[in-house]
């Protein structure tokens, strides 16, 4: 080694021990989360859930306004096949105070972003088995997007009903008494 050169380094074989060199603590990072806007809690009790999948959802200016205040209503939501689109009928979102004239219909069909491998599969099993598309949850993602899951899902019978909710109760009162030991 020549004068003034100094001697190259080993790079740290981890994370972990770069950060002993450097004294920081090692940070496990957090996922981002998004808002959550609705989430439909009447269709996880009359539905089984056979499958599940996040897709966009084609709105107006308006929509999106009332989305960000909390404006909807998936109880009596589904979702239908037409023309080889995905269409989301039955959702309720408010009209929007500020947009005055610009406002859009509360009720209005709205078409659910998805790729077409995914339309075929999920339009397909729909069709296929008689099963249904029920929006279960509306969402913006950590971009700021405004997601829906979308569930392919099962009608439960008047037994199924009643044995979730006895489930329900057990798993309330096993809550209870395990607190009152606390």
């Amino acid at each position: 080694m020549g004068k003034g050169q100094t001697k190259p380094t080993k790079p740290p074989p981890n994370k972990a021990a770069a950060n002993k060199q450097t004294g920081k603590k090692a940070v496990a990072p957090k996922e981002p989360e998004g808002k959550m806007v609705s989430d439909n809690r009447k269709a996880r009790f009359r539905f089984e859930i056979v499958d599940a999948l996040e897709c966009g959802i084609q709105l107006l200016g308006s929509e999106v306004k009332s989305l960000r205040d909390g404006k909807l209503s998936l109880d009596e939501a589904y979702a239908r096949v037409k023309d080889g689109d995905v269409w989301m009928v039955g959702a309720d979102i408010a009209e929007y105070k500020q947009a005055t004239i610009w406002n859009h219909a509360p009720k209005r069909p709205r078409k659910l972003l998805m790729k077409k491998v995914e339309k075929e599969k999920f339009a397909g099993l729909a069709h296929e088995k008689g099963l249904t598309l029920v929006p279960l949850k509306v969402y913006f993602n950590a971009r700021g997007i405004a997601k829906v899951l979308l569930g392919l899902c099962r009608g439960k019978k008047l037994h199924d009903k009643r044995e979730t909710l006895k489930k329900n109760d057990a798993k309330r009162d096993i809550d209870r008494a395990i607190r009152k030991r606390s």
